[in-house]
């Protein structure tokens, strides 16, 4: 039986799970969300609030204790610089979850995890780019139009020129294609 042995397996040994946890978790400080599967999202959440938690501490011992644990100094760094303080206010609670559905290839549950203070900055950053992308498009079509005529005479030429072979999945690579 099982008593008391709360830890999350994922099917890997003690070693490479203390590892893959400790690479989502910086990946999630670098990044600020990141998407995985609903099990690993749920195993990286305690460990990336015990490092928060570090981090609000600020001390020498609590720095010392993170890099043991992530083993990068730039994920510490970043973590006792700008994630913490954005949580000083909050008393836990510092990620969420959010399912995303079947993944295609396996259909594994996927999910999508973000620290709380800091995903709102992220998402005002996107939808200004995005309307910059699409204002592009309607203002350009009269120069497109004039400049499109020259090219297309070429592009022309050069497919009748050398008309590509698909190759089938099976076959093997000739002596000319290689």
């Amino acid at each position: 039986m099982r008593h008391q042995k709360k830890t999350v397996r994922l099917g890997r040994k003690t070693e490479h799970r203390k590892a893959l946890l400790a690479n989502q978790v910086c990946s999630l400080i670098e990044h600020r969300r990141i998407k995985t599967t609903l099990a690993k999202a749920k195993a990286v959440r305690p460990l990336a609030e015990r490092m928060v938690t570090l981090g609000k501490n600020g001390s020498i011992h609590a720095r010392r204790t993170a890099f043991a644990t992530l083993r990068q100094k730039d994920a510490v760094k970043k973590l006792f610089d700008e994630i913490a303080p954005a949580s000083t206010e909050r008393n836990g609670g510092y990620t969420r979850i959010i399912r995303l559905g079947q993944r295609p290839s396996d259909s594994a549950s996927m999910a999508l995890i973000e620290w709380v203070d800091v995903a709102i900055v992220l998402e005002e950053k996107p939808a200004e780019e995005k309307s910059a992308k699409k204002k592009e498009p309607k203002a350009e079509p009269k120069q497109k139009e004039t400049k499109r005529e020259e090219p297309k005479s070429k592009a022309e030429e050069k497919p009748a020129e050398e008309p590509k072979k698909k190759r089938r999945w099976f076959s093997r690579k000739s002596s000319d294609e290689k």
